[in-house]
């Protein structure tokens, strides 16, 4: 089979898992830098993708132009100015197999998201395993389509510059910086702002730390600035900058301690260490942020709730475990970063 020359790759959502398609396509970059590219994805998304040298953006702008049956074909339209000759889906929704059966006349690949096996670890508590993680089945896509990769600690976005403004709000980096995303759009897998407060006070007891926190919404910028409260050496970047800059940000961070979400992954992406705390969710549904190794998984006890993962993003949560993540240990995630930090 002749190999595409022509790849259009697809993940519209959501942000970590526009994340951890990154090192995959660095690797492609790296390995078949004849190809080229486009990435269809929505706008908001475009900083992260836009540091991969060699890649065409598409906007994907389901809400408006791109709404609908309608919208799909106007943007399967603008797919084909592109010329691809093969289609990666990352996704594999409804609208994303849709949009597929409009853009004709190329080969195709799909994510196996591996439902079944995911179910089966939610409701099956003898089912405890590690399964494919999700960076891999991306990368199984593109072996699909004649591309197959061998995925290398190479594969992260380098540093970015400093902002000047980020100087201005958190000072020099005489010391360490360590991220914290204590929350998440799912409760289950959010610290209480109590607990986030104890972890923080934890963490700056290492000494010769910075932290910075990070999240998104009003509510989460809100509950951060009580976090952060008057530690001189806490401050809180949640909507005091644009994306990009927090990006950059992250990319010059020394450690993140992040709950199982998006910021975890734009961390990791950078090649920076993270530690990721679990509650109601499980590192073993494929969702560890990439090169992280089992050690920065700090999970909480199932001999005490015997039912995690009560879910795999975190949305479902039985009587009994709407706490769990109050059963963090904080100490383990100090004397892990100490490991870290080194």
């Amino acid at each position: 089979m002749q190999r595409p020359q022509r790849l259009l790759t697809i993940r519209l959502s959501a942000m970590g898992d526009v994340a951890m398609t990154v090192p995959v396509l660095l690797a492609v970059r790296r390995m078949y830098p004849e190809v080229e590219i486009s990435s269809l994805s929505r706008k908001r998304f475009f900083p992260i993708i836009q540091q991969i040298s060699g890649i065409t953006l598409i906007e994907a702008d389901v809400k408006d132009r791109h709404k609908g049956i309608l919208g799909l074909r106007q943007l399967a339209k603008e797919i084909k100015e592109h010329e691809p000759d093969a289609v990666a889906d990352l996704h594999n929704v409804l609208r994303t197999k849709i949009l597929r059966s409009f853009v004709r006349g190329t080969s195709k690949a799909m994510i196996d998201k591996g439902r079944k096996e995911k179910k089966r670890l939610v409701k099956d508590a003898r089912f405890f395993q590690q399964l494919k993680p999700t960076v891999q089945r991306y990368a199984d896509v593109f072996e699909q389509l004649g591309f197959p990769l061998e995925l290398s600690q190479s594969d992260v976005l380098p540093q970015l510059p400093i902002p000047e403004n980020v100087h201005g709000l958190v000072g020099d980096h005489a010391y360490k910086w360590v991220g914290i995303a204590p929350f998440a759009a799912h409760s289950s897998k959010s610290l209480s702002l109590t607990k986030a407060k104890d972890l923080v006070q934890a963490l700056l007891a290492i000494g010769s730390i910075k932290i910075v926190l990070f999240g998104g919404g009003a509510k989460e910028c809100k509950q951060l600035e009580i976090v952060a409260g008057t530690n001189s050496n806490v401050f809180n970047l949640a909507g005091y900058m644009p994306f990009e800059e927090e990006l950059a940000m992250l990319s010059n961070l020394d450690a993140m301690v992040s709950v199982d979400t998006g910021n975890g992954h734009l961390a990791a992406m950078y090649g920076v260490p993270v530690i990721t705390l679990w509650g109601n969710t499980h590192p073993f549904a494929g969702f560890v942020p990439f090169l992280q190794p089992d050690e920065n998984q700090i999970t909480v006890s199932r001999e005490e709730f015997p039912l995690i993962p009560t879910s795999i993003y975190g949305n479902k949560v039985p009587a009994g475990y709407e706490k769990v993540m109050e059963k963090i240990d904080c100490g383990s995630v100090v004397e892990r970063l100490k490991e870290v930090l080194g």
